[in-house]
């Protein structure tokens, strides 16, 4: 049995190597090599007489780094989706004025989304009929007190 330690040692392991990779992955030094490891093997071609197996090298290699590679992307993808909706929620939460209402909206499915989206347009052009120039506009304290009605 794996005990907690362990398991968090492994997954900082994990972390730290997904942030190093996907951060080394997006630069130039790592275009370059791709690019030279490409060339390389492409030179190599009548050195083997572009056989099969020196296809192979290429499509195997590349296929198993893509394979890898999406996992890595997606694991340090997750962490900076968090910590920008973290941010977010901090800045809702400090401002004056702002509706809390929105702080966990990333738990809503595509199409609870889709009908909330239609409710802030739908809104925001009843706020741009009610506003007055100089005057700033709550989404709570909208002139209009009928219910905003959305068809999803």
């Amino acid at each position: 049995m794996i005990n907690m330690t362990t398991k968090k040692k492994t997954q900082n392991i994990f972390e730290r190597f997904s942030t190093t990779v996907s951060g080394f992955t997006g630069t130039s030094a790592a275009f370059i090599t791709a690019l030279a490891l490409v060339v390389g093997w492409a030179i190599t071609g009548p050195l083997f007489h572009f056989s099969v197996t020196w296809q192979l090298v290429i499509n195997t290699s590349t296929s198993i780094t893509t394979f890898l590679m999406v996992f890595i992307i997606q694991r340090d993808q997750n962490k900076d989706t968090l910590a920008i909706q973290l941010k977010l929620n901090e800045l809702i939460a400090a401002t004056k004025g702002a509706s809390n209402k929105v702080l966990n909206i990333e738990d809503l499915t595509e199409d609870e989304l889709i009908v909330l989206k239609k409710f802030y347009i739908k809104l925001g052009e009843i706020s741009e009929k009610d506003k007055m120039p100089g005057t700033e506009v709550k989404l709570e304290n909208s002139k209009k007190t009928k219910p905003v009605k959305i068809n999803p």
